[in-house]
């Protein structure tokens, strides 16, 4: 029997905006999908908007929306951390099922919010806080349910895709490409949060808990940005044919990486945000602009890689009303199941540690400047061998200046303890010039 869902959408931004478009245009067949008409009859907006349909009130008064009773789903897309944290505590007490595209709020209040969600019984989806319109939360939560990840990766921040992208096609620096993200809207005027990582890693820790069975803590995802890559390093790192993305990895490591995989004690879980050199034939390292893409290694699976925009309009509130879609089918199907928010049943959470950062093993692009004297290199390579680490490639450069010679060294997979001790020993020669820079590199194999 056919009944009235009815929704409240709370803020009226372009994601807001976005979700009340959807509608408009595709309500035909969002009601041959679930069955039952979508109805929205509140908005939470500070200011009264003409173009919204008169039917559908307008309030500021969040709290009061979220404990009316023409509400049954509301849908948080005014995003920060206070407000939409009292709003969606106070929904979920009131029995209403929430839809929210708050990755931050969620990466570090998660834990709370759900684990209230499954005492009154309702549930909070969340599709829209990752990777934009690419549904990669129920490719974890469902489609790879019956596999274990042993590690993902992805490209999760559009504003950083863009900038490396910008670097590598066209020559340019940096600061140019981030002033123009700016004037695009790609970036905001303090973008912080893109290009230091952050954003990166609060969707890293949502992605790792789903894949992992982890409890969500974002306070132990290693973070690191991408104002300190040059041109000059995407230029020797497209010569040696690989391409610096900004990726969020997160891997199962095991004691014995070699060992045969019902053997393997697993050690721990990397969690890390960083400029990563890839080989330039892999997929991921030719998703460019602000497009996103998640690569996922699943067993008995394999990689798989899913592929979309990131944000906007458009891919925001068609992950919105997925969500919308799902909980319209428990709302109205007796005794409907939903998977659990964190795909693994709640008091099945794991305890696996996160690994130090010092703990991480990775491959490392290293560029040193050295003054052009005899023994130089041979002077580094000793150090690299004496602290374990194996060389890959090396590649010399002619002087760029008079006397100060580059010299790049790609090296195989080590711990990052040993690579820390290596690179203060170089930077100790007397004849090292300036600090060595450091990239972390991955074969994606």
């Amino acid at each position: 029997m056919s009944k009235s869902i009815k929704l409240a959408i709370l803020g009226l931004g372009t994601v807001g905006t976005g979700v009340l478009d959807l509608l408009k245009d595709n309500l035909k067949e969002l009601k041959r999908r679930s069955g039952h008409d979508i109805v929205i009859t509140q908005v939470g907006t500070r200011r009264q908007r003409d173009d919204i349909d008169p039917a559908i009130k307008q309030n500021s008064d969040l709290m009061a929306i979220a404990e009316s009773d023409d509400v049954d789903i509301v849908v948080e897309v005014i995003g920060g951390m206070t407000v939409a944290k009292d709003v969606i505590i106070h929904a979920i007490k009131n029995g209403k099922h929430v839809v929210t595209a708050n990755k931050a709020l969620l990466a570090e209040h998660g834990n709370e919010i759900f684990a209230l969600a499954e005492e009154q019984n309702v549930h909070v989806a969340y599709e829209a806080s990752v990777a934009g319109g690419i549904p990669i939360i129920k490719v974890l939560r469902e489609a790879l349910a019956a596999n274990k990840v042993e590690w993902l990766t992805g490209i999760i921040n559009g504003t950083g895709n863009f900038i490396m992208s910008e670097m590598r096609d066209k020559g340019r620096d940096f600061d140019d490409v981030l002033a123009e993200a700016q004037e695009l809207g790609y970036a905001e005027a303090d973008p912080t949060f893109d290009v230091e990582g952050i954003d990166a890693a609060h969707k890293l820790a949502l992605l790792a808990s789903i894949a992992f069975g982890i409890p969500l803590q974002f306070d132990k995802v290693y973070c690191e940005g991408i104002t300190n890559i040059t041109l000059q390093d995407v230029t020797y790192a497209e010569e040696l044919g690989y391409r610096i993305k900004h990726l969020g990895f997160a891997v199962r490591r095991y004691d014995d990486q070699e060992a045969d995989t019902a053997e393997r004690e697993l050690a721990g879980i990397e969690l890390r945000v960083h400029p990563t050199l890839i080989p330039e034939d892999k997929l991921l390292a030719n998703v460019n602009g602000v497009k996103n893409a998640v690569l996922v290694n699943s067993h008995p699976l394999g990689q798989t890689l899913y592929y979309g925009d990131g944000a906007g309009a458009g891919a925001t509130a068609s992950a919105v009303m997925a969500d919308v879609m799902d909980l319209i089918r428990v709302l109205t199907v007796k005794d409907g199941h939903h998977v659990p928010h964190l795909a693994f049943m709640p008091n099945q959470l794991s305890d696996t540690p996160i690994l130090a950062s010092d703990q991480m093993i990775t491959g490392y692009y290293l560029r040193l400047e050295a003054k052009d004297t005899p023994g130089v290199l041979a002077d580094v390579t000793r150090i690299l061998s004496d602290a374990g680490i194996n060389i890959d490639a090396i590649l010399q450069k002619p002087a760029h200046q008079k006397g100060q010679v580059p010299i790049i060294i790609l090296t195989l997979p080590v711990i990052e303890s040993n690579m820390n001790s290596a690179i203060n020993k170089i930077e100790a020669l007397g004849a090292i010039t300036t600090d060595v820079v450091r990239i972390r590199l991955h074969e994606l194999d």
